[in-house]
């Protein structure tokens, strides 16, 4: 009898959950509809917004900027960098920026691990894992750091 009761009533709500569902089911659309269209509508009008900054034209052009043409001259966005071997080292000192943070996060994300693990022996060789091969990556990162340092100031002797 229960299970005659309980397969009824799945029945009876079933039609309710399909309602519900199919309600949800447009509600998210017209939310995923605006967000399409917002986000189109943003990448149609990003190119609107120049960043180029206007300065007006002189004789000293030792500040990296083109030659000007009129009254208008646009300034060279790399600054002082000049040659390809300087763009490059610029280019990897950034990104070992970037991956030296998130190796540190990564270390301080298995200590909580670790430390949050309650004495549970999974949770405890999971956080030791993260932090062990957290410091292999630093030490990784700050190896090639060190190597592109090497490289980039033979280049420029």
């Amino acid at each position: 009898m229960k299970l005659v009761n309980s397969l009824i009533s799945f029945f009876y709500f079933g039609d309710f959950a399909i309602i519900l569902i199919s309600i949800n089911y447009l509600v998210f659309n017209k939310m995923k509809n605006k967000l399409i269209i917002f986000v189109v509508a943003f990448l149609l009008l990003i190119p609107l917004i120049s960043f180029a900054q206007v300065t007006p034209s002189g004789n000293n052009k030792s500040d990296g900027s083109t030659p000007c043409t009129g009254d208008l001259c646009i300034q060279n966005p790399l600054g002082s960098i000049d040659t390809p071997q300087a763009l490059i080292g610029k280019v990897v000192n950034n990104a070992l920026g970037v991956v030296g943070s998130i190796a540190l996060l990564m270390f301080v994300y298995g200590g909580l691990v670790w430390m949050t693990s309650a004495g549970s022996p999974e949770k405890v060789k999971n956080g030791r894992d993260i932090l062990v091969w957290s410091a292999i990556g630093m030490a990784v990162i700050f190896s090639a750091y060190g190597l592109t340092r090497f490289v980039l100031t033979a280049i420029a002797q």
